[in-house]
């Protein structure tokens, strides 16, 4: 397995895309006007408490009032509304609290009314970016990720991540970190740190209380509310979170932001920044790695898979609901259920990608074909769970019920990824919109799939002269592929008078296939 992360930059935004043997897995972009990112820190002004909800609205500068719930206060509010106060007034200057008189816990199943009131000043996190109407979640336990740790201020607590399986290794890391974690401070070990040295780990934790202390020092002056801490650039925090020993190229189109990952990658792994390359050819760089003919096949209404197979992927305000289609899909040797396995097992990896790619959150309905057999359902919820395992977001999957359906969780902390795949329709009325070319292609090779098992000698496509030029142009082409694929040759032809999204095929004798 190799990843590659293709970066392209423009004057204001920069997208990423990550590819897993050659597929995109995950898009992502940083725009220069996002002023509310998962993990930056703010100094903030309560609004009001509404018992009701056991909340609070609070003023982080965002057109809405961020939503703050009781159990997200944190046990420690009252020393880190203690401390916020005396910093801000100037009365405290050793930020790393070795020194602090900590305050009693609040009560787990206490009251907001009661520990919050309103114009109280507070140090807020966000923990999930505005969405649709909403404002930004906040939460009042803060934490600052690194690359191998999680500094968790107002604490003692060492935790560490689940995914690292070795009990000795696990004792190693705690006893580490434990020796080197000054008071006041927990630490949470992130999955990477498996393996690592104290050195390490010391350095990755004295940049994080590098970044505390630097914060402290803006609250004596910051407005309220304002913006006291940003989260990494984009490219490094995908990077911190995701980098592993299984990369095996990062392209950049910019020699600014090569320069800044370059020196980032050589910082927390050495050995491999040689991987780190500058693109300079004329070819667009994600015209260059296909990445825009995936991002047009991938997103949309439908999505096909291989064998003819398809999703249908439909969004409502309540949950996601996907359907899982054979299509055309038919194979004489085998049984139904074999069949239904088939696609369901190739679906169950689609669409584990996809979450991850639009990045799908709140409750995912998933519609399964009917399988009889126990063993066949246990095979496929166990290998849905195995494909999502590299998934970075919270997630639970619970087994298929009686009628076939898997439901899945998500956690949602940004504004999902939509990207449109229609175009204006040239044959059409003004305002009009169909499907982008390559979707239309998707939908003519799957029909030739179906009739090249039917053994037709000879098939000649009539089509829209854009369609008609757009598979049989460019090397390889997507008649060219066909070919290779099927060894069979079909004829293109223009049609003139056909509408854009029309196409017939014809066999020897000059009759219509149906």
């Amino acid at each position: 397995m190799e990843k590659e992360l293709i970066i392209r930059s423009s004057s204001d935004i920069v997208d990423f895309a990550l590819l897993k043997d050659g597929k995109l897995i995950e898009l992502h972009k940083d725009e220069d006007d996002n002023n509310f990112a998962v993990g930056d820190i703010f100094i903030a002004k309560v609004r009001k408490a509404v018992p009701g909800l056991n909340a609070a609205f609070v003023n982080v500068g965002y057109e809405k009032d961020a939503f703050l719930h009781y159990h997200d206060l944190g046990p420690k509010l009252p020393s880190l509304s203690k401390f916020v106060k005396r910093v801000s007034a100037g009365r405290h200057t050793d930020f790393l609290l070795k020194n602090f008189q900590f305050e009693q816990d609040i009560d787990k199943n206490g009251s907001i009314a009661n520990v919050l009131k309103s114009n109280q000043s507070l140090l807020v996190q966000i923990v999930k970016e505005p969405i649709s109407t909403k404002g930004p979640r906040i939460s009042s336990e803060l934490s600052i990720a690194g690359r191998y740790i999680v500094l968790v201020p107002f604490s003692d607590r060492i935790s560490i991540s689940q995914k690292i399986d070795s009990k000795e290794e696990k004792e190693r890391l705690k006893r580490l970190v434990k020796s080197i974690t000054p008071k006041g401070f927990g630490v949470i070990i992130r999955t990477v740190a498996e393996g690592k040295k104290v050195a390490e780990l010391d350095k990755d934790l004295q940049n994080l209380l590098e970044r505390w202390t630097a914060m402290c020092r803006k609250l004596n002056k910051a407005h309220h509310p304002s913006k006291v801490l940003s989260e990494m650039n984009k490219a490094s925090s995908i990077l911190r979170d995701i980098f592993d020993d299984s990369f095996s190229s990062i392209t950049v189109d910019d020699e600014l932001l090569y320069g800044q990952i370059k020196d980032y990658v050589q910082e927390i792994a050495p050995a491999k920044e040689s991987i780190v390359k500058l693109y300079k050819n004329g070819v667009p760089l994600y015209e260059k790695y296909g990445i825009e003919r995936q991002i047009k096949t991938s997103f949309g209404r439908t999505v096909s898979m291989s064998r003819g197979a398809y999703l249908v992927i439909e969004h409502t305000e309540a949950m996601h609901v996907v359907d899982v289609n054979s299509g055309n899909r038919s194979n004489k040797e085998k049984n139904q259920e074999d069949t239904a396995l088939e696609v369901n097992m190739i679906s169950a990896s689609e669409i584990a990608r996809q979450l991850r790619l639009r990045d799908m959150g709140g409750i995912i309905v998933v519609d399964f074909i009917d399988m009889g057999k126990a063993e066949n359902r246990k095979k496929l919820y166990n290998h849905l769970r195995d494909e999502m395992n590299d998934d970075k977001a919270k997630h639970k999957i619970l087994p298929p019920s009686k009628f076939g359906l898997i439901q899945i969780t998500r956690q949602r902390v940004r504004p999902e990824r939509n990207i449109k795949t229609k175009e204006e329709n040239p044959n059409g009325i003004a305002g009009e919109e169909i499907e982008a070319p390559i979707k239309v292609i998707q939908s003519i090779t799957q029909d030739l799939e179906r009739l090249f098992k039917k053994d037709y000698k000879k098939i000649t496509l009539n089509a829209h002269p854009f369609i008609a030029a757009f598979i049989t142009k460019g090397f390889p082409s997507v008649r060219s592929k066909w070919f290779l694929e099927h060894k069979k040759w079909v004829k293109v032809l223009p049609r003139d008078a056909y509408t854009y999204l029309e196409y017939h095929f014809i066999d020897k004798d000059g009759k219509e296939i149906k």
